[in-house]
């Protein structure tokens, strides 16, 4: 009797299995729809239960079954035919969703490689063009030890060490806080690419409303008080057609890959090479992943006359200033050797009652680079360090001269040091810290007058140490707290401090 209730279990579980085939087309159906795998139903895990607890009981009578009759065989016989068809089934079934599955994921991949793939931006003729940039605000607190530096001026939009006032004693000043919001460093960009059969055209241009020259009420723009309107300047403009590039971009004399993420416009501004100008550049490929670099940039000799600091865009340059760098690329970074040589040339007639010309040839070498401190890159360490004669426009944006004129009519020789570190620090995908120090310093030539009508007030050094945060809450949002200490010292040993407090809030499209 036992067996025939059993048969009459199996008859249903049949019919249930019957049931699989309109489960398989929805499983189908979901898993295109939903892109999840498809999972067997309710239904479909309570007859492999039912299943398994029937081949349970049926060993364990044929382990106690002790008077076996034809019939009896007969209907054990029959069960076990039922089960093997039931479980045939439900194979058939999971099989079904699992192809499914298959099939699902397969077409994700396949729908996010065609996304990836699909052209970005919009058509202009035969070009694509992409439109990009991002939105930043800005808010500073700073306290100057040696007095005040002048509203609107560069110096309170960024870290600028050449504008830190200086102590002095024979004219003491009480430290001074000041508190400033901008959002000048919002940025535009613009990018353009055309085939011309196997080769690639681009063009790139970018702009800020930071690099605009000049106070706002000089420059005729809104003041604080109203408007706080800012011209739209250029950063950028540049051509590549394969391995050329015409136009204006950051000096080859260093790789931007080194600049730290900071709050500020730069960054550890002190010891960095920091120098966007025209130029004609030319990428060699040497071996696999490493390349040689070289260009002719923009010459402009930037010379103080002794007694005044004043910089002085003498514009009687011959020769161009010429670059090379090898950059090599690889699974532990980035490392960079540069070389520059430029001709520094003054025509005093302007400035002295003889009209005397003079040239002196300049250079320098820089070394940076880029070590990767995790498996994924998302940490690692930043550096560069530079030596040369005549560099003092391209390190801390200008804070020292290339050369001096002096009364004599000739270019005294100024040489400069740069050092720069940073650590980017990745604690999840979200939050990241970076640690950043950088130094400068001047060597004036002995020949150079010192007294207090000569060089005394000029830059010798300059350091600062910053440290920040950042936190981003959603793809391309940005918000980031920065502390920063940075000294300038002059010549004469009056030096001046300040601190600065920021939080940026940045907004990436």
């Amino acid at each position: 009797m036992m067996l025939k209730g059993k048969k009459a279990v199996f008859g249903l579980l049949m019919g249930a299995s019957a049931l699989v085939s309109p489960q398989v087309v929805w499983a189908k159906g979901s898993a295109a729809h939903k892109h999840v795998a498809a999972k067997p139903t309710a239904r479909e895990a309570a007859l492999l239960a039912r299943i398994e607890k029937l081949e349970a009981e049926m060993a364990d009578m044929r382990a106690h079954k002790d008077a076996p009759s034809p019939a009896a065989d007969a209907e054990l016989a029959e069960a076990k035919a039922s089960a093997a068809a039931a479980r045939q089934a439900a194979a058939v079934a999971e099989a079904a969703a699992s192809t499914a599955a298959d099939k699902s994921s397969d077409a994700v991949t396949r729908v996010a490689a065609i996304e990836k793939a699909r052209p970005q931006g919009f058509r202009s003729g035969n070009s694509t063009v992409n439109v990009s940039g991002y939105v930043k605000l800005l808010m500073t607190s700073a306290r100057y030890s040696g007095g005040d530096d002048s509203t609107n001026t560069l110096g309170r939009d960024i870290y600028l060490p050449g504008s830190i006032p200086v102590y002095n004693p024979a004219s003491p000043t009480s430290p001074t806080r000041v508190t400033d919001f901008s959002a000048k460093q919002s940025r535009l960009w613009v990018d353009a690419s055309t085939k011309l059969g196997s080769h690639t055209l681009k063009a790139y241009i970018e702009a800020d409303f930071q690099a605009a020259p000049g106070t706002p009420m000089a420059a005729g723009q809104g003041t604080q008080r109203t408007t706080n309107a800012y011209d739209f300047a250029m950063r950028r403009a540049f051509i590549q057609l394969d391995r050329w590039t015409f136009g204006q971009d950051f000096t080859n004399f260093s790789p931007v890959s080194v600049l730290p993420e900071s709050t500020d416009y730069v960054g550890g501004v002190d010891g960095l090479i920091f120098v966007r100008q025209p130029q004609l550049r030319y990428a060699l490929p040497v071996q696999k992943g490493l390349n040689l670099i070289m260009s002719v940039e923009n010459p402009e000799t930037a010379s103080s006359t002794v007694g005044s600091t004043t910089m002085n865009e003498n514009g009687e340059d011959h020769a161009p200033d010429t670059t090379a760098r090898f950059e090599y690329n690889g699974n532990l970074g980035m490392l960079s050797l540069a070389g520059m040589v430029r001709q520094l040339r003054v025509d005093n007639a302007k400035v002295a009652a003889a009209h005397v010309v003079d040239d002196r040839l300049a250079w320098g070498a820089s070394a940076a680079g880029k070590v990767f401190l995790n498996a994924k890159h998302t940490s690692d360490f930043r550096f560069e360090a530079t030596y040369g004669d005549g560099l003092g426009r391209y390190l801390g944006l200008n804070f020292s001269p290339d050369a001096v004129l002096m009364a004599n009519g000739k270019l005294g020789k100024v040489s400069q040091l740069g050092v720069f570190g940073a650590g980017h620090i990745a604690l999840n995908d979200k939050w990241r810290v970076n640690l950043i120090g950088s130094y400068q310093q001047v060597y004036y030539a002995a020949n150079i007058d010192r007294s207090s009508a000569g060089i005394a007030s000029y830059n010798k050094q300059a350091w600062s140490a910053a440290g920040n945060l950042f936190y981003s809450p959603f793809h391309n949002v940005d918000l980031g707290v920065e502390y920063r200490h940075g000294n300038r010292e002059l010549v004469n040993g009056l030096h001046g401090a300040v601190d600065r407090m920021e939080f940026a809030a940045k907004y990436g499209f």
